[in-house]
């Protein structure tokens, strides 16, 4: 018996993808095209989000609410990057930590119903996670899906909007059951049109079986 070479999984991930970048994000990115590193911008953008966020929470109205959301678009001029700077890698972990920073302070700080908070993080958390697994496996949704999603820009910015309007709990309801809707359809069509792979190349025995010592 002759024993295989291992061969490392190919990565298919890309941190561009991985971003989840929305409608405005990638519109600043095309001003620079892909000029500017992303670790820098994104950092910047974080530290200024909590920074307004932590100074604003008692005083969460009007401009209060689209400050950190505006802050963190300083992240959008870098997203046309390819992103392989050797800590890029470190890009989208930031930028998720910031949108559920935002998510669960606005919810928190404008006493929103906690299970409408819990349910808007979880279905986001959940379509992070699927873009990830999708990246890894190379099954990816549409780029006209992953818009539908809105991105973390046009998330952030909906929810401001919401709560300009005094309309912050129907918001994180609507969107979170949007969210759930968008992604149980898209994950439904995209994984049943994922190529099944076969073993019609490994050597069979007369039983039909496969034959171990042709292995």
């Amino acid at each position: 018996m002759t024993s295989k070479p291992l061969v490392a999984p190919r990565n298919c991930a890309d941190l561009r993808f991985l971003r989840d970048d929305g409608h405005l994000s990638s519109g600043i990115g095309t001003l620079v095209q892909g000029a500017l590193p992303p670790l820098l911008p994104v950092l910047a953008g974080s530290l200024v989000l909590a920074a307004l966020l932590v100074a604003g929470l008692g005083d969460l109205a009007g401009a209060t609410l689209f400050a950190p959301a505006a802050a963190l678009l300083l992240s959008g001029v870098a997203s046309g990057h390819p992103h392989d700077g050797r800590f890029d890698w470190l890009v989208p972990p930031l930028l998720r930590a910031a949108e559920y920073l935002y998510l669960f302070a606005l919810g928190y700080g404008a006493g929103v119903p906690g299970p409408l908070v819990f349910a808007l993080m979880t279905v986001v958390v959940v379509h992070h996670g699927s873009a990830v697994r999708r990246a890894t496996c190379g099954v990816r949704p549409s780029r006209r899906t992953m818009r539908a999603m809105l991105g973390w820009d046009g998330r952030m910015l909906l929810i401001a909007m919401g709560g300009v309007l005094g309309w912050l709990p129907f918001t994180y309801g609507l969107l979170a059951g949007y969210l759930v809707v968008l992604l149980v359809w898209e994950s439904a069509t995209s994984w049943l049109d994922a190529p099944v792979p076969t073993e019609a190349g490994e050597p069979r025995n007369e039983a039909g079986g496969i034959d171990a010592s042709a292995i």
